[in-house]
This record gives structure tokens, sequence and C-alpha cells, in this order.
């Protein structure tokens, strides 16, 4: 029953990650975007958190419910998302899709102005929405699956998906957050209890590094901080490798805190980029034709190179030990190449904007969001008299 249960929660796990992100990308206005998305992920080492906690205080029972307490407490969160859901609003972008284009305006007015339809900023981001899906019907796109392999743009936008979902998995978090006990084992910290209280403080130090990558990726960029943390990860990862084999098996009492430190440098690394870039960067770079479609990928490719990942790093640590580390260095330095050469910057514009950076031009005549948000441009009155006519005179 528990594994049926496990198999249950893995199933509401994909769903969430697949609907969330795609959801709040185009729902939050642009300047909540990154945080918005990015705290979505943050919430993780939340949960890591809680988790840690409670089996630390569970441990010890000497019944069931040492096990059954920590599962139980998992379903308080679904009970209140079970019971927030019926009162958000729709996605602006699916309204318009649907033609329902009064409801998406109020949509885009609550979330960038208090509900003013008037404002400038409302009706600028509503009509970068109708004018884009509308480009995407008139040229005859779709939201099926082929879609996402039609054309070479729609290629490289899934590719750049799937980029974020295969690298965070293998830049070699998977050891730390499966395999903590066997990473402090081998450095030499082979105390359950000990073990138990490292987990605790590795959870709440990584939930601040997130955070601190929330901002970063908002003020400073998607690509620079994926680049930057990616680097430093890499780093920490082979300074672990070159520690656990000097020390690993000594009782060295520097040596030992030296490896948990660099373990916790690394955790702390990769938290501050790869956790608010995971489900930020792919539903940005997927256009709406194909972004519901393309986080289902994407969640199906992060799922299974971590079962690939999960399944062969016990058998790497148990076979070579420290020489995991170096190996999996070795592949993220690659990494950092490929996200420097391939990546494309998406702060700073809107879904449709984002456009102009792949397709090399944006499909509506609105000016920039950024642009009339910071009052270096102003909106015309015949945009305002084609949305009015857009929404049926209602705004």
């Amino acid at each position: 029953m528990f594994v049926v249960a496990r198999v249950l929660v893995g199933f509401g796990t994909g769903a969430s990650g697949l609907t969330g992100p795609a959801y709040l990308a185009e729902t939050l206005p642009l300047h909540w975007r990154g945080w918005g998305l990015g705290i979505f992920n943050d919430c993780y080492y939340v949960g890591g958190l809680v988790a840690a906690g409670v089996t630390y205080g569970t441990f010890t029972l000497d019944s069931t419910w040492s096990w059954r307490i920590p599962s139980a407490i998992q379903g308080v969160t679904s009970i209140l998302c079970i019971i927030i859901l019926p009162y958000i609003p729709e996605s602006p972008r699916w309204l318009v899709y649907q033609d329902q284009h009064s409801a998406a305006i109020n949509v885009v007015a609550q979330t960038y102005a208090n509900g003013d339809t008037t404002s400038p900023i409302v009706l600028t981001a509503y009509k970068e929405i109708v004018d884009t899906i509308n480009y995407e019907k008139n040229m005859g796109q779709t939201l099926s699956l082929a879609q996402m392999f039609k054309t070479p743009v729609a290629r490289k936008r899934v590719t750049l998906a799937c980029s974020a979902a295969v690298f965070s998995t293998i830049a070699g978090n998977v050891i730390a957050s499966y395999y903590l006990g066997t990473m402090l084992s081998n450095a030499g910290i082979t105390d359950t209890t000990t073990q138990l209280q490292i987990n605790v403080i590795l959870n709440a130090w990584c939930l601040l590094c997130s955070i601190g990558g929330t901002w970063s990726v908002d003020r400073w960029g998607r690509k620079p901080t994926a680049v930057v943390c990616t680097a430093l990860l890499t780093t920490f990862l082979f300074i672990v490798g070159a520690l656990t084999t000097v020390y690993g098996t000594s009782s060295s009492t520097s040596g030992i805190y030296g490896t948990v430190a660099a373990i916790f440098l690394f955790q702390g690394s990769y938290s501050y980029g790869w956790t608010p870039l995971l489900y930020l960067y792919p539903p940005e770079v997927l256009n709406y034709p194909i972004r519901a479609n393309g986080m289902g990928v994407f969640q199906f490719v992060a799922n299974g190179v971590a079962l690939l990942i999960v399944w062969t790093m016990p058998i790497a640590l148990a076979n070579i030990g420290w020489k995991t580390y170096m190996i999996n260095g070795a592949w993220d330095v690659v990494m950092v190449g490929l996200i420097a050469y391939y990546w494309v910057e998406t702060k700073g514009r809107t879904l449709e904007e984002i456009d102009a950076v792949l397709d090399g031009v944006k499909h509506s005549d609105a000016p920039d969001l950024e642009n009339v948000f910071r009052g270096k441009e102003d909106v015309s009155q015949s945009l305002v008299a084609e949305v009015t006519e857009m929404v049926g005179g209602k705004i």
C-alpha cells in the first residue's frame, strides 16, 4: 500500500510540476514572474526542512508511526491546494485562445493594475497577448504534440526547456539529495543522529541560497545566474571528491569538517541557480502552442534522467567512491559551456516579447511592456480603440 501511495504521489508531483509553472508564467505580471516561479521551486526546501525536522523527531519512535507521521503530514499542503484552486483566475492566454476576451482583460487587470482595465500597462500586455495568439493561429500553429517538432524554432524551444531538466538533474545534486547519508559516511560521519542534524541544517542553508538565487535571476538574468552557479558547483564538487579521497577513511576532524563544508557549498551553489531556474526557464522559452505539451516533455525528461541517475549513482559510489564526484564534475564543465553558448536571455521580457529573441521578430505592434512601465513609450489612442473593440467596448 505504501508503494502504491508513493506512485500516486509521483503522479501528483508530475502534474503539479507540469501545470504549476505554465500557469504561473502565463498569469503572473512581468515584474513578478521571476520571483513567482523562483519561489515555486524554492519551496522544495521548505518541504525538505519540514521533512528533515519531522523525521529527526520521529526516527526514535519504536513503532510504525516513525514513518506514518512524516507520510501523513505531506497531505496537508495538498488539501490546502485543493481548497484554494477554485478561487484562482484562469490564465489570460488560455482565455484569449478561447475567445473569452472580456474575462482575459479582467485577469490581466487584476494582476497588473488592481483591476483597472484602462491602465496603459494592462492595455499593452493584453494587446501583445491577443496579437501573438492571433498570429500563431493564422500561421496554423496548433496545440498538438506534433507542433513541438514542426519548425526549427519549435525544436530549439523544446531543446532549451529540456536542457534545464537534464542539466539540473545531472549536476550532482541527486547524489546529495538522495544519498547524503552515503556522502557523509564516505566523509567519515557515520552516526545516524549526526547525519539527520546535518540534513536539517543543510535544508535551511539551501532555502536561503535559493531565495538569494531567485533575486539573482530576477535582477541579473537567467543565463548569467545559470553559468555562475554551475561553475561554482562544479568547483565545489571537485573539492568534495578530493577531500573524500584524502579524509574519507581517516579520523581527522578538520578533514571531515572540511568535506562537510564543501558539501554545503556545493548544495548552496546548486540551490542558488538551479532551484529557481528549473521551473522558471522552460515555460518562458516555450510559446503558447507548445507550452503545455512542452512542459510535459520537460517533466518526462527530468524524471527519466533522475531515474537513471538515482539508480546508477549508488552503484558508482559503492564501486569507485570519490571518483564519482570527479566524473560528475567533468561533465558539469561541459554544461557550463553549453549554457554560455546555447541559452538565450529571457529577463525583462513578456512571454510574447521573448519571440523576438527566438523567432527574430515580435508578433505584435504594441510597445514593449517594460518601456511603457518606465514611461519611455506611450500607449496610442489607436491601441486603446483596438483593445476596446476586442473586448466589446467593456473597459
